[in-house]
This record gives structure tokens, sequence and C-alpha cells, in this order.
């Protein structure tokens, strides 16, 4: 078993035109943090991943996951 978190930060701060220094000071937490989060280099505490979503205002599990998200575009099946 895997300890990657997968995340859609840069996505949801690109779809809101949200700079990391921003989303970083309404959670509270260092803008670095934010960069290293949508690296998968660092994962967050369960009460940090709970402000992000809250910022977001999206259920954590539409913000982070166990599993890779799907690429932009991409359905759950093929088409030939």
């Amino acid at each position: 078993m895997s300890d990657v978190l997968f995340n859609r930060l840069a996505v949801l701060r690109a779809e809101r035109g949200i700079t990391r220094r921003q989303l970083a000071e309404a959670v509270g937490v260092h803008y670095q943090t934010v960069g290293y989060l949508e690296r998968g280099e660092y994962s967050p505490s369960l009460v940090l991943a709970l402000r992000i979503a809250e910022y977001f205002e999206m259920p954590v599990e539409q913000v982070f996951s166990t599993r890779a998200f799907p690429r932009i575009g991409q359905t759950g099946s093929a088409v030939s």
C-alpha cells in the first residue's frame, strides 16, 4: 500500500484565480507549503486538509485522494 496522497489544489486554484500565497494565508500555512502539497512532497494533517476543503467549499475527498484523479477531459471509459 502506498502512502501517496493525490490532490487537485493546482487545478482548483487555477479555476478560481487564486495564488499559492492567497490560499496559504486563508488556511494558515506558509505559501511554500502549498507548493509542497501540490507537488505531492508533503501530506497535510487532517486539520489542514479539512481547512483547505472548507476554503474551496468542497468535500475533502474531492480535493484529496489516495487514488489519482482522472485527467481533465477524461471519462471513466475509453471510446473506440
